[in-house]
Parts: C-alpha cells; sequence; structure tokens
C-alpha cells in the first residue's frame, strides 16, 4: 500500500503563517532605512547610536541564529515559534515607545533575539509539513518569496507609515503579524521536537555567541572605516573562539551544532554555494547602489525605484525555481541560474561612468534573477539532505550563512572597490579628501567638476571590478554545482 505523503489545505494555511513570519522579519531589517532620520531627531541620536540602531538587530539574529534552530529541535519547533512571536510582539511596544537612544537599541537587541527563534523554526517547519520533496521545494521557494518580497517593501511601507505617524509605528506593525502567528500557528503548525535529543550545552551557546559576535561586528566595522585595529582584533578574536567551538562540539556527545552536517556532501556544497553567493550579490548590491547616488547623483527614492526591477526578478525567479527544477533538476537549475548571474555580472563590467543607469539595471536583474534561482532550490537541497531530527540545525546553518555572506560580501567586495578607486586616483588631487571614498569626493569637490570627473571615473572602475570578480566566482560555483550536485539529483 502507498503511503500519501503529499501536503493538503492545512499544510498550505499554515505555509502562509510562516510565509508571514518571513515577511515581517525581513520587513523589520528595511523598514528603517526611511526612518532613521526621524527617530534619530526624536531621540536626539548620535552617530554611532544611530549605527548601534540599525546594527544591533542583525548582531543578535546572526549571534543567536544557531543556538535557536538547535533549540528548536530539543523542545520543539513550533513552541520555539510561539515563544518568539510573544517575545517579538513584546519587545515591539518598547522599541516604538522608546524615550531614548539607549532605550530603543536595547529594544532593537531584544527583537533580534526574537527574529532567531522564528526563523529556523518557520523554515524547519516547512521540512516537517511537507514530506513531498516537490511540495517542499516550492513551499520553501514562496516562504524565501516573502522574505524578499518584505525587504523590497520595508523601506515603501516605512515611508508610508511615516508619512502619517510618528516614527514608532514601523515597529508597532509587527504586533498584529505575531498575533496572527499565536491564533493561527496553534491549529494549523504541528509539533516537532528531536525525541534523541540531550541537554543543550550552555557554554556551547557562549562559545558560538562569542564567536559570531565579534566576526560580525568586525566585518561591518571593515566595510565601514576599513582595516582599523579595533576591526581585526574582533575578527581574530571571533576565529579563536571558534576554533573552541568546533573542538567543544567534536567531544560533546550532544552537541550544540552537530558537524556531522558537514560531511554530507551535498548539504556542504549547497551551504557553501549560498555563503558565497550571498557575498557576491552583497558587495555588487553595495557598489551598485553608491554608484546610482555618487556617480549618477540620483536621489534616494529615484535610487530606490531603479532597484525595483531587480527585486520583481528575484521574487519571480524564487517562485519559478522550484518548478523547474521538478523537471530539469536541482543541480542544473542551480548551476544555470548562477551562470544567468555571471552574465549579468559581466554587463556590470562594461558600464560606463556617464550614462550607465540602463545597463547597470540590466546587469542588476540578470545579478538577481540568476542568483534567486540557486536561493530557491539550495534551501530545499540542504533540509531534504539533513535528517529530519536535524531540520532546525540545518534552517539556522542556512539563515546564518546568509547574514555571514552580506557581511563578509559587503566589508571584503567594498574593501576592494575602495582599493581600485584610490588607485584610478592620480597622486595629486585639489582635494585630498576626495581619496578617502567617492561619498567624500562628492561632499569635499561640489564645486570642482574635474575632481568629481576623475571620482566618478574612478568609481565605476572599481564597479567594474567588483563584477569581474563577481562573475568569475559565480562560473567556479556553476561548475562546482554540477560536479558535486547532480549525483544528489539522481539520488532524489
Amino acid at each position: 500500500m502507498t503511503i500519501d505523503v503529499r501536503a493538503g489545505r492545512k499544510e498550505w494555511a499554515g505555509l502562509a503563517v510562516l510565509a508571514s513570519v518571513a515577511l515581517l522579519l525581513s520587513i523589520d531589517l528595511s523598514v528603517l532605512y526611511l526612518g532613521l532620520p526621524h527617530l534619530s531627531a526624536g531621540l536626539g541620536a548620535t552617530a554611532s547610536q544611530q549605527l548601534w540602531i540599525l546594527d544591533i538587530y542583525s548582531f543578535m539574529l546572526a549571534g543567536f541564529l544557531v543556538t535557536m534552530g538547535t533549540l528548536g529541535d530539543r523542545i520543539g519547533r513550533r513552541r520555539l515559534l510561539m515563544i518568539g512571536a510573544v517575545a517579538f510582539g513584546a519587545s515591539s511596544v518598547p522599541a516604538a515607545y522608546s524615550v531614548s537612544a539607549e532605550m530603543l537599541i536595547a529594544a532593537r537587541a531584544l527583537l533580534g533575539i526574537a527574529g532567531a527563534t522564528l526563523l529556523p523554526s518557520s523554515l524547519a517547519l516547512i521540512r516537517n509539513m511537507f514530506r513531498d520533496g516537490k511540495q517542499m521545494g516550492t513551499a520553501i521557494g514562496l516562504w524565501y518569496g516573502c522574505f524578499t518580497l518584505g525587504m523590497t517593501v520595508g523601506p515603501l511601507v516605512g515611508g508610508l507609515l511615516l508619512e502619517h505617524f510618528w516614527w514608532g509605528s514601523v515597529f508597532l506593525m509587527g504586533v498584529p503579524f505575531m498575533v496572527l502567528v499565536l491564533v493561527a500557528g496553534r491549529t494549523l503548525l504541528p509539533e516537532y521536537r528531536d525525541p534523541n535529543a540531550g541537554r543543550m550545552d550552555l557554554a556551547s551557546v557562549a562559545v558560538s555567541l562569542a564567536t559570531i559576535l565579534p566576526v560580525v561586528y568586525g566585518l561591518k566595522e571593515v566595510a565601514r572605516s576599513g582595516w582599523q585595529p579595533a576591526a581585526a582584533a574582533a575578527i581574530a578574536a571571533g576565529a579563536a573562539f571558534g576554533v573552541m567551538f568546533v573542538r567543544r562540539q567534536r567531544r560533546l556527545a550532544d552537541p550544540l551544532l552537530d558537524l556531522r552536517l558537514f560531511a554530507n556532501r551535498p548539504f556542504a556544497a549547497t551551504l557553501g554555494i549560498m555563503l558565497l553567493g550571498g557575498v557576491v550579490m552583497a558587495g555588487t548590491t553595495l557598489m551598485t547602489t553608491q554608484y546610482l547616488q555618487t556617480v549618477q547623483a540620483l536621489s534616494p527614492l529615484e535610487a530606490g525605484l531603479w532597484l525595483v526591477p531587480q527585486n520583481i526578478a528575484m521574487i519571480a525567479a524564487l517562485a519559478l525555481a522550484p518548478a523547474i527544477a521538478r523537471r530539469v533538476g536541482a543541480a542544473y537549475v542551480m548551476a544555470a541560474g548562477l551562470a544567468v548571474g555571471a552574465v549579468g555580472l559581466f554587463l556590470h563590467t562594461q558600464v560606463p561612468s556617464v550614462r550607465g543607469v540602463g545597463l547597470l539595471v540590466t546587469g542588476l536583474v540578470l545579478a538577481s534573477a540568476g542568483i534567486a534561482l540557486p536561493m530557491g532550490v539550495g534551501s530545499g537541497v540542504m533540509m531534504t539532505a539533513a535528517p529530519p531530527e536535524k531540520a532546525g540545525s540545518a534552517a539556522s546553518l542556512s539563515e546564518t550563512s546568509g547574514e555571514f555572506g552580506v557581511a563578509v560580501g559587503v566589508a571584503a567586495m567594498g574593501s576592494l572597490g575602495t582599493a581600485v578607486y584610490r588607485g584610478e586616483l592620480p597622486e595629486r588631487l585639489p582635494v585630498e579628501a576626495a581619496r578617502e571614498s567617492i561619498t567624500a569626493a562628492v561632499t569635499a569637490a561640489r564645486d570642482l567638476p574635474d575632481v568629481l570627473d576623475l571620482a566618478r571615473a574612478a568609481f565605476t572602475t572599481g564597479l567594474n571590478t567588483v563584477a569581474a570578480v563577481g562573475a568569475i566566482i559565480f562560473l567556479g560555483l556553476a561548475a562546482v554545482t554540477i560536479a558535486v550536485l547532480r549525483r544528489h539529483d539522481a539520488a532524489a
């Protein structure tokens, strides 16, 4: 007798609940892009406090993902999701009504920790609810599509709320979302926990935080101020704790993170592909947004509108990827997407410093649609490759790699672009401040068109170089994808 494992209406309704979680969390990541000036004025936040208001959420999110993913495997994924929903909704209220910058920073930290309980739990529950591989691929693609949609509409939602309400309203919108999760989740979401899970090793939790938080902080500081001693020391300290973490996990009978997941070739290869793909796209996005505003002198709103096509292309590709993979296999979809992304980045190598917006946006659409194809099926490959009882850990690693990919991409690719920019400038400039960055050049040489032209041409060369490196990485990843994951397709 054949057992039907296909999901029904209840599971798809449950997916809507989980997708709403992804939508809200991504909106919360991007909603402050427009709201920061308003809340900074209202709270009298200094420049340093403004940076912490933005960054503390992603710091805590990245730091606690591994811990919370494993905790969900132990105490129950739905249970942890419900706890996270309560914590997120409760933390949104003090964030909205903060009376000082310090209070808002603390509230944003709590929101980041709560977000870390929600992301891996929601992705791991998809693994439990959709046991049919085809349906699970579609469900994960839709989940990622909602996450991408949130990043797109976040600034627009923030702008709409700020036009009619005070700055705290951007945080209060999280409350009704979490109420929906609490009400609908109890009925529509199943509970799942690893029946053989051991006790949580608190020492491993502390060492994992000591690994992730300094590295993410150091990378963000490198992207912001270059390789300063404090940033290098933070990264080195995090790497040292990382070695300690790995050694401890190997000795424990019930590790916080089961390192045997990395022995699974499809899982490890897909994780690496997603990580490096995130590095390339984060660096490319950083350079393109700066190009639009500094080289092409567009306003933030105009630049944001030019970025809408890439987000539409990404959402469409995320939705289509699972359906295409069912016909030709995940490995070929991922490889083809990376090849398309490489073509888009090659177009970026040809972008000029004058009238280059059309070519830039075309390349960005191709690159975004291309990377969305491996994103749309890669998580499905990872979740099916991992044992069901380790789905929380697998989901947390997937999300953590995304956070690291963004941080490394902004730091590494941004540093490369800056180095090329400075190398392209002549040894002597009428305004030496222009050598610091393209932003400094636009400010300091506002009335010196010759210097501005030199700076814009130098930055464009940096953009071209970053895109060339990214195209090479994408082509290499496409080759690795075919070599490693083709066998996984046959087994699946």
